[in-house]
């Protein structure tokens, strides 16, 4: 029986580094010190690996390296590009994710203006449970154009702003490349839709092309707050008052990541970043995760007339992910109790995009977009509001499909961050949060991001729009209506079961208008309604926990 290091030699795992020494002995003995090129090349190489080899069975950090020296190096590489393996050459066409490689290639379609279309029916099944689908009409219409708008503005609002229904969602500069923004405002302009900041602050390359802006608000005021962080009035009016802003929307929580603050480190804090958000360069750039400048929805009603005088009666709202329903319905109170109304509401989904988020919050924090959409619409039409309030929603929208959905659930108009991102030429290599973009898109590094070339972006940007447009235009002729306004729940259809199905109108019933007032809230918001305090939600919290206190 061979000794017990001898078996181990041969062991499979051990045979890469086994073959490495041999290697080396063997050259070196058969060549000596007269060695052509050739064979110095192999026995440095082999002796490369035999000291690699060698170092692994000594190493204590990876137990897998000192079981499987040298050929455990494979594993590790591999693993770097799996992302990448699945998604090219191992998922199907209907099941990837974030987003399919059915939409993706959609995306990709329309944005370089080739043919859409695709061959040999649906690769849904279609008698599956969640199956969805809209319902046509036996006298469909002739689609008429395709440049729907909805118009922004309360009573209280001196500068209504007509916007398309469907637009470019909130993404900073800093999160995206300079060229990145640069393509997504000139393609904004040229198709006459809006485009979000994103709370990272109006940037010159925002206002370059002269596309329709929507000034994201957050909590760190960039781009109007004092060094210390605080919100600064003077700045803010000074910036607010630019023509090519258009709405003012205060985000009080993102999707992907709700009731989390972020920091820029001071690595990635460039004096032009510093300079445009008003922040220290070479400092860390923080974001609270709540605002300092009110911290009630009285407080917020109060901030938000504050906002729209400065700006000269521009539109203001605000932005959230929904979580506990009655600190949504204590906005509610707030603005009956201040008769101070937004002009808009934007509802994110947790299932937005995001550069980066820890994976718990990503995964399981926050109301996905159309329940958290039910949710506001439902409650405005309670309040008797619904009729001077706007409702955007964000979160997962990139089809025509997508969009009649949201809109017949109670959204005026969609925004979209990650389909504009595709349209820029974005693969979904997963990799925004390393700062090593592939493509251009979510990348500070000046030799990446110039492979983006904004002039040619732009016109993908513009044509990925229209023709969404175009095919949502032909979703509501098909429908029989003429505006995809008309869009309701009762055109909307899901299977429940493999043998039973629900209009979204039996899945989402209204509330009677008026009926949170009046005393009549129906069971699925009575209690909710009842914790909200417009003071704060800090109220509702302490009686359920009181009411937790006595049922134990």
């Amino acid at each position: 029986m061979l000794p017990r290091p001898l078996m181990l030699a041969f062991e499979l795992r051990f045979l890469p580094l086994t073959l490495s020494l041999i290697g080396v002995v063997a050259l070196i003995s058969a060549f000596g010190a007269s060695l052509n090129g050739a064979s110095l090349l192999a026995t440095l190489l082999l002796g490369a690996m035999s000291a690699v080899g060698l170092y692994d069975l000594v190493q204590t950090r990876h137990a897998v390296l000192r079981n499987y020296p040298i050929s455990a190096h494979l594993r590790f590489l591999l693993e770097g590009f799996r992302p990448e393996i699945r998604q090219y050459f191992l998922e199907d066409e209907t099941h990837g994710y974030p987003f399919s490689r059915e939409t993706r290639t959609v995306i990709y379609q329309r944005a370089k203006n080739s043919v859409d279309n695709l061959p040999f029916g649906t690769q849904l099944n279609v008698y599956g449970e969640g199956f969805e689908w809209l319902a046509h009409s036996m006298t469909p219409r002739k689609a008429k154009g395709a440049n729907f708008r909805v118009r922004v503005g309360g009573p209280d609002c001196l500068q209504p702003y007509d916007m398309s229904i469907f637009n470019i969602s909130a993404m900073s500069f800093g999160s995206l490349s300079a060229n990145a923004i640069l393509a997504l405002n000139a393609g904004a302009r040229m198709g006459g839709f809006a485009h979000d900041t994103g709370e990272g602050g109006f940037s010159p390359y925002h206002s370059r092309h002269g596309g329709d802006l929507i000034w994201e608000i957050g909590s760190g005021y960039f781009g109007c707050r004092t060094l210390d962080g605080a919100f600064d009035p003077e700045a803010f009016a000074e910036v607010a008052r630019n023509d090519q802003i258009k709405m003012i929307e205060i985000k009080l929580s993102q999707g992907a990541k709700p009731g989390h603050g972020g920091i820029l480190p001071a690595a990635k804090v460039t004096p032009e970043i510093a300079r445009i958000r008003g922040v220290r360069a070479g400092a860390d750039c923080v974001s609270p995760a709540t605002h300092s400048a009110f911290h009630t929805p009285l407080e917020l009603m109060q901030f938000i007339g504050r906002l729209r005088a400065l700006s000269l009666g521009k539109p203001v709202g605000f932005k959230l992910c929904i979580g506990q329903p009655e600190d949504f319905l204590s906005l509610c109170k707030a603005m009956l109790e201040t008769n101070v109304y937004p002009d808009f509401i934007v509802i994110d989904g947790k299932e937005g995009g995001t550069g980066a988020a820890p994976l718990e919050f990503m995964d399981h924090l926050g109301m996905p977009m159309r329940e958290g959409l039910t949710l506001a619409h439902h409650a405005l039409i309670g309040i008797g509001a619904r009729h001077r309030i706007r409702l955007g929603v964000s979160g997962k929208v990139a089809t025509a499909f997508e969009i009649a959905r949201a809109l017949a659930l109670g959204a005026d108009w969609c925004n979209s961050a990650r389909g504009f991102m595709f349209a820029l030429g974005c693969i979904q290599s997963l990799k925004c949060h390393t700062d090593r973009c592939p493509t251009g898109v979510a990348t500070q590094d000046p030799l990446r991001a110039r492979a983006l070339v904004a002039a040619n972006k732009a016109e993908r940007v513009y044509n990925y729009h229209r023709s969404t447009m175009v095919a949502l235009a032909e979703l509501a002729a098909s429908a029989g209506i003429d505006h995809p306004s008309g869009f309701r729940p009762t055109h909307f259809y899901r299977r429940v079961s493999g043998v039973s199905v629900a209009s979204f109108a039996e899945l989402w019933p209204p509330p009677m208008p008026g009926s949170f007032v009046s005393g009549d809230a129906d069971a699925r918001y009575a209690a909710a309604w009842s914790q909200a305090r417009a003071g704060g939600s800090g109220q509702g919290e302490a009686l359920r926990s009181a009411e937790r206190f006595v049922s134990t």
